[in-house]
This record gives structure tokens, sequence and C-alpha cells, in this order.
């Protein structure tokens, strides 16, 4: 029988990397297959100097010459080598050679892995910091199909040997957690920067998937990563995995509407819509390259204190089931939020909001942390190509709207406000939905927890529904209730 990976006690402290490389190559069942390209050998090389690999490495490559490099794995479509895409093809492909070349019958208790990575570390010129896609394809079990861990990281290191020195030890972290963490991911998650500052370097995306992880959900993974401060914003589609946001975002026309979601109202669509529609219909922007976000802040996710997981997956279901792509960030402010989308496009940029949230930006005590104060906040939010979409605000007790004509901002923001008013960075939402005005996330909230009745017709087509059935923000309407109102 093969050695259980789940054993071997006598490594239950954290240990240093030539010790959990010496771990992996003492297991006599774990075998596989090293392919890095792009910045050397730097995972394999841990695995020889701890002595005893070669009963764990069958191979270890470097494709370095892009010709070669597309005669083993193929040329991509989009002719790019450091790519999630062709990260996958290298697993798959050195895997295959695993299994067609070392018999089964021959070694029936072997653990097969292929590891591999694709980075580009830092230019001559140092510019460019550089980035690289990282994974393991593997089984804990010979009869068992393979799990895959895939992530994607940015240097911020200013030396390439450095550089690379930090993605062997990361290389090594995720080769040991997939064999002996992988019963607790989010362990796993925070194990990966043993022994790495995380000033080092960005861990942005990651994805688990395989019969070892199918109870793992990506997106509770993607807040692991903002929670442990592994990077600052992380993104995930309708389908529920984790998106690399440079692919999402790289020259793209970008409108993103900020809100708790909580749950996602007919005045959350409403304003997405009417945005979204003036936005695209902007001489500057194509449709085709345009995307929409819907974010959350990490702020905005916090209960007593603590980030309430059951909560933000909550949130999260209901705005992918309407076919949404959503942003968890650490951004506070704006203009956090639109630097970070200018460092991936410098067309034009969309924030769709409500009178409080522009009232908020306009506020002085936001940008006291900051040396020239509120002037170099605006200057690094309005100084890109941005436009505010304004959903005005209803006043129950006269009726009378609010909008970017009649809201009243601090007397010594006035002439300011004017400024950017007047020079078409504000512009309302003028075909909104009077009807839906008296709609509020949070009085929803309180009707769905405590159960009483009308709730329903406040929410966007079939939202309600999911509430019930997935028993989401603590519904406890049960099934039978659901089959009876159909």
């Amino acid at each position: 029988m093969p050695e259980t990976i789940k054993g071997d006690k006598e490594f239950e402290a954290i240990p240093s990397i030539r010790n959990k490389a010496l771990r992996i190559n003492l297991n006599e069942n774990i075998y596989g297959t090293f392919a890095e390209i792009g910045a050397g050998q730097e995972t394999v090389r841990n695995f020889f100097r701890a002595g005893g690999a070669s009963g764990t490495i069958a191979k270890t490559m470097s494709a370095y010459d892009k010709d070669f490099s597309d005669a083993i794995y193929g040329i991509e479509e989009d002719g790019r080598y450091v790519t999630e895409a062709r990260l996958k093809k290298m697993l798959h492909h050195e895997m295959g050679l695993l299994e067609d070349r070392i018999s089964r019958e021959k070694h029936p208790n072997k653990l097969y892995f292929s590891y591999a990575n694709t980075v580009a570390t830092i230019d001559f010129a140092k510019k460019y910091k550089g980035h690289g896609w990282v994974g393991i394809r593997y089984q804990t079990d010979p009869d068992e199909d393979y799990s895959e861990i895939i992530l994607h990281v940015r240097f911020h290191e200013n030396e390439a040997l450095l550089q690379q020195h930090t993605l062997g030890t990361l290389g090594v972290n995720l080769i040991y957690g997939a064999f002996y963490k992988h019963d607790t991911p989010k362990k796993l998650l925070r194990y990966l920067y043993d022994h790495i500052d995380k000033d080092k370097i960005e861990i942005d995306t990651i994805n688990f998937s395989g019969p070892l992880f199918k109870e793992v959900d990506n997106r509770l993974m993607s807040l692991q990563l903002i929670k442990n401060g592994m990077t600052e914003a992380v993104m995930f589609g309708p389908d529920g995995n984790n998106i690399l946001p440079a692919r999402i975002l790289y020259k793209k026309n970008v409108l993103a509407l900020r809100g708790s979601f909580r749950p996602v109202t007919k005045v959350n669509i409403d304003m997405y819509e009417k945005s979204h529609k003036m936005f695209v219909a902007e001489s500057k922007v194509d449709p085709e390259r345009t995307e929409t976000i819907f974010e959350i802040t990490l702020s905005n996710l916090r209960a007593e204190g603590e980030i309430d997981e059951e909560d933000f997956m909550d949130r999260a279901k209901l705005l992918c089931s309407l076919g949404h792509t959503v942003m968890i960030s650490n951004f506070q402010e704006y203009y956090k939020l639109v630097e970070y989308f200018s460092r991936y496009t410098k067309m034009r940029l969309g924030l769709a909001m409500g009178v409080n949230n522009l009232v908020d930006i306009f506020d002085e005590k936001y940008y006291r942390h900051l040396s020239g104060g509120i002037l170099e906040a605006f200057g690094k939010l309005f100084f890109k190509d941005l436009k505010v979409y304004l959903y005005p605000m209803k006043d129950e007790e006269t009726g009378q709207f609010t909008t970017s004509e009649n809201l009243k901002v601090h007397p010594r923001m006035k002439e300011l406000y004017k400024f950017f008013k007047y020079n078409g960075k504000v512009i309302d939402i003028e075909d909104f939905n009077p009807d839906i005005m008296n709609i509020f996330s949070r009085e929803v909230l309180q009707k769905i927890e405590t159960n009483e009745d009308g709730w329903e017709e406040m929410l966007p087509k079939g939202v309600s529904d999911l509430i019930k059935e997935k028993h989401l923000f603590s519904c406890e309407l049960d099934t039978e209730e659901i089959d009876a109102e159909h």
C-alpha cells in the first residue's frame, strides 16, 4: 500500500524549505516531473539540493527557446507564453508522458505529479516587474483522478536573482502543501508564504479543481487571498472560478458599481442597466471592449469586526446567478480603485454610484492620510479618463430627487465640486425607475431575517427563489413553501 499522505508525524513543525523538499523526496511513492520556463529551474533545484531526489524526479526540463517550447507544447493562439493556457498545456503534456513511460503495473503505488511554471521576471530596464503562472497536477491515491492547483503571481522584488529564489521557494511550498495540506485548503494557501515576505510576491488568482477539492468554492479562496494580505483585489466570474484581473481589464473600458449587494436589489440592477446604457453610448467606448464589474470592498464584508464568509458567499452566489463578474477589493477610497484599473487600461473608466457615495468622495476626512489631502486624491481620481454616473436619491418626505444639480457638499468643497461637475466628470442617470427608489438592501435583509412578507418584489427576477432554495441570509422558508408558491 502507498504511504498515507496525512501521516509522517515526525514533520509536524513548520519545516524549512530544505526539509519540505526532503520530506517529498523520502516518500517513496511521490514521483513526477518538473517543467519550468522563464526563470531557470529554481523549484527543482531545491529538491536536488535536499538529497534523495532520484526516487522523486522522473524528469526536469526547461524549454527555454520559444521554438522548442512550441514544438513541445504547441503554439498559443495569442502568441504568448506566460499564460494560464500555456501552463495547463505543460501540466497535461508532462503528465501524459509520465503515464506513457512509467508502467502502472510495475509501479502500482506511485503517486504521480507534474509541476510547472511559466514566468517572466523583471526586465533589464526594471520597468516591468514580471509575473507568472505556477501549478501542480497530482494525485494522493494511485487509483484517483488528478487534482490541480493553479495560481498567478506578480513579482515585487527589483532583482531577477531575488525573484528566481522566491519563485523556487513558492514552488516547494506549493508541492509540499498539495500533498500534505490538501485537506485544509485555507491553511495550504497561507503556507504558500512560508519563508517568503508578503512584499516580495503577490498571489492574485488561485483555483483548486479535481476530486481532492470538490467541496472547495474558489470564490471563498479568493476571499482568503484578500484576508491574508496576499493581494489587494481578486475577481471571479459567473461560473464561480477566479479570473486573472489583468485578463479581464487589459485595454478594456471598465464600468464599476460598488455596493454591499446584501442582497442585490432592483435598485442595484436599475443603476447597472441605466449606467451601462449611457457608458457604451459614449463615443470613446467600444461596447465589444467593455467590462462591467460589481465591486465589494473588504470593509463591506465585515460584520462585528470579522469577515462573515457565509454572508460573503450568499452575496457572491446571487451576483453570479445574474451573470455578473465580481471583484473583491481592499480599496476603501474610490481613487485607489481607479488607480488599480489604470494599471491595466488607459481606456474610459466609469463609476456608477448613488448620491451618498459622491458626497463622501468630497469629504476631506477620508484623505487625511495623504500628504496632498483631497487634492492629491482627486488628481489620482479625476486625472484619468473617468466619468461618474450618478443615480439619484429620493426624499421620502418631500418626494424630491437629489441629483448632481442640487446635491450639497461641504462649503469648502463647493467650487471643487463645480469644477468637476461642469467639466463633464459627473453625469446624472436620468432614465431611472422612480417606482423602486424606496428599496434599500438593509430593509430587505431585515425582512428576510425576520421572515416578513413582501421582500420578494424588491429583488430582481429569480433572486428571491434562489435565496429561499439555498437558505441565503438566514432565510427560513423551507422547500415545501417554495413548491407551493410555484
